[in-house]
């Protein structure tokens, strides 16, 4: 189906001193997205106004355009495949050459649904797994022209984030804990797991199947991850309740560099997986992310790091395995992006019964940056707790009041781009750490939450999906005068 544009006509924007950053843009050759260093925090450009869209899709400031690249049901796959997959999530972008772009794309699906992705030989994970998750490449352009899309990853279950690789690969991400021998129903249709799930798996970006799981890096309800510069260590991140999901770091075993299907091959115990401890002024254990506020904005909290004694979960959860005050916990471990110098990680909200200890803060939303070098961790986004949040009522001022930052990537210019999933209007976000955000985007179909914002390694598109739906978007505009 041919793709559709529609185009925000441009305007003024007012002028100003733009954001400063060390380093500079990667190399197209380079496979995976940028990794520049974190921003200075000086003047910007604030983003224009949103303009609403007459095909009631997407409200962007003027000056910007889009093109629907996929749609759920709609456009179709190649080879006889059937039709694009439902829910899509994590995604991230790749140079092919001459123009063109793959972008490898998770379907967050549990089995039996419509649109699943459907098992093609070589992909298939869990056989039982039937019409479930698992990861999609779409081959497109700068102008966001559909042109193919593929199974690469299937028989998997809820593919929700992941991230890319210094090597060019995809590492898509399992959110669940099911085992093999559980039993599945769906509209009338049912099955039974043959394998464990909740790992992580490899994908590279012309959509060679590897669909044999990491498991040294846990059996967990998995979020997303980033690689640390040296190939040494990863970040990642848990989205779970009861007790609240963790933070965790996963260390190569010494002399192992990590590449193209190391992972793959490592023991299921290789290296050393441990959870995140914040540490106090006194000596103490941070019990959950929730106790810092606003207040704390900007200062660096020392970090350790405790090993999990069963990352494949085989008697409790990995997260059950610590005594609360043991590990730092905090609701929705969400997004997770590295750069040279750390790694950004989001906790997307905690104001329910449940989310947060009795004593700590409510809030909407924050963003923590890890020091590699330092070892400290430090709060540089904060959306305070509004009532609005809990009742789902609109806000007052939609394009200024934000909540449920969900997945996150760092530009070429060093800023963030936030996808939110929280309540009311969903936007997709700029955000200066340790400054402010603007609203770039604001879903004018539904409230559905937008996911895997990726930007092509020289800035020119961003794209993102819209999960509801099922639509995966490509922004065009002048990027550089507001984020860079």
């Amino acid at each position: 189906m041919p793709s559709s544009r529609r185009t925000f006509l441009a305007g003024g924007a007012a002028a100003g001193v733009g954001l400063a950053v060390a380093g500079g843009l990667p190399s197209l050759a380079q496979a995976s997205p940028g990794r520049p260093h974190p921003p200075v925090k000086s003047g910007h450009v604030p983003f224009p106004p949103l303009v609403d869209d007459p095909d009631g899709i997407l409200a962007l400031p003027e000056g910007f355009s889009y093109t629907v690249v996929t749609r759920t049901g709609v456009t179709r796959l190649d080879r006889g495949q059937g039709v694009t997959p439902a829910d899509h999530d994590g995604m991230a972008v790749y140079d092919a050459g001459h123009g063109r772009y793959h972008l490898i794309q998770n379907h967050e699906i549990d089995p039996g649904a419509e649109f699943g992705v459907p098992h093609v030989k070589g992909t298939v994970y869990d056989p039982g797994a039937v019409d479930a998750g698992g990861c999609t490449v779409i081959k497109t352009d700068r102008a966001g022209r559909n042109l193919g899309e593929f199974v690469a990853l299937s028989g998997t279950i809820s593919n929700c984030a992941g991230g890319p690789t210094p090597w060019g690969t995809w590492l898509t991400c399992e959110e669940t804990e099911d085992r093999a021998g559980d039993e599945w129903e769906e509209d009338g249709r049912s099955g039974v797991f043959q394998k464990d799930h909740g790992y992580v798996f490899e994908v590279w970006a012309d959509g060679s199947a590897d669909p044999r799981p990491v498991k040294c890096l846990g059996r967990y309800s998995h979020e997303a991850l980033a690689v640390d510069k040296d190939r040494t260590a990863i970040y990642l991140s848990e989205d779970a309740d009861g007790p609240n999901g963790l933070f965790y770091r996963w260390s190569a075993p010494r002399g192992v560099k990590l590449g193209p299907g190391v992972l793959t091959r490592l023991a299921p115990n290789a290296g050393v997986l441990a959870a995140m401890q914040i540490i106090m002024d006194d000596g103490s254990v941070l019990p959950d992310v929730a106790y810092l506020t606003s207040a704390q904005l900007g200062r660096p909290f020392p970090v350790r790091w405790i090993e999990v004694p069963d990352r494949d979960a085989r008697n409790e959860p990995v997260r059950e395995q610590f005594a609360d005050g043991q590990v730092t916990r905090g609701r929705k471990f969400e997004g997770v992006w590295g750069t040279d110098e750390g790694v950004y990680v989001v906790n997307s909200y905690a104001w329910e019964e449940g989310d947060l200890p009795a004593d700590a803060a409510p809030h909407d939303g924050m963003v923590w940056f890890y020091n590699y070098k330092a070892q400290t961790i430090e709060l540089v986004t904060y959306f305070p707790h509004q009532t609005a949040s809990e009742e789902g009522t609109p806000v007052k001022y939609t394009d200024i009041t934000f909540d449920g930052p969900d997945n996150v990537t760092v530009t070429p210019w060093g800023s963030l781009v936030l996808a939110e999933d929280g309540s009311g209007a969903s936007h997709v976000l700029s955000a200066v750490p340790g400054g402010p955000t603007y609203a770039i985007a604001r879903n004018q179909l539904n409230d559905s939450e937008f996911c895997g914002p990726t930007f092509t390694a020289d800035g020119k598109v961003l794209f993102v999906n819209m999960q509801d739906p099922g639509l995966t978007l490509a922004i065009t505009g002048p990027w550089e005068k507001y984020l860079g």
